[in-house]
């Protein structure tokens, strides 16, 4: 655990500003897409929030702390972002989202073992539900095109999201559980 300044001249601060990113652009990128931004928005404001933190003085006081900050710093770009652009869709429950964050990512400062956990969740999904998750949240598809390409009723479609959804939470809330 380093106590130097990531911004100081000294070869070895650089060695620090890349570690750093490195150990938690992904962590970021993925909070940054849980509250909602798109994959685009998110590697943006990811960017601009190692910008953010490298362009002061910035101590890593620890691994929590740092991860803490990061996430602190994203949703305040996000918010100013969704200010400018006049659309206020951003939470005021930080508190109440970076507690559920922690509870689903833990000490993972990237995230990464939460995704593979959804991964796992995700593979005991029937395969129309998988195709109804996959259409609405990687191809952005409407209700309306996936009952279309589910062959049921856009009740149908929203029903089955909803249910699949409800498994995806149910089996992390239980592999939280028993961890």
């Amino acid at each position: 655990m380093s106590t130097q300044p990531l911004n100081s001249p000294k070869t070895e601060s650089t060695l620090d500003a890349s570690a750093l990113i490195t150990e938690h652009q992904a962590g970021v990128w993925r909070y940054l897409r849980a509250i909602g931004c798109d994959q685009s928005l998110a590697d943006d404001l990811t960017q601009e929030t190692f910008f953010a933190v490298l362009r002061r003085p910035f101590v890593q006081v620890g691994p929590n702390a740092t991860t803490s900050y990061l996430r602190r710093v994203a949703y305040h770009l996000l918010v100013s972002y969704r200010r400018r652009q006049k659309k206020m869709t951003v939470t005021s429950e930080l508190d109440l989202l970076d507690s559920q964050w922690l509870r689903w990512a833990g000490a993972d400062s990237n995230g990464s073992d939460l995704s593979d956990r959804l991964g796992e969740c995700f593979a005991r999904l029937t395969a129309r539900a998988q195709l109804s998750l996959k259409l609405r949240f990687t191809e952005g598809s409407s209700r309306e095109h996936i009952a279309k390409e589910l062959g049921i009723s856009e009740h149908g479609a929203k029903n089955l999201m909803q249910r699949a959804k409800a498994q995806l939470k149910q089996c992390l809330d239980e592999k939280l559980n028993r961890e």
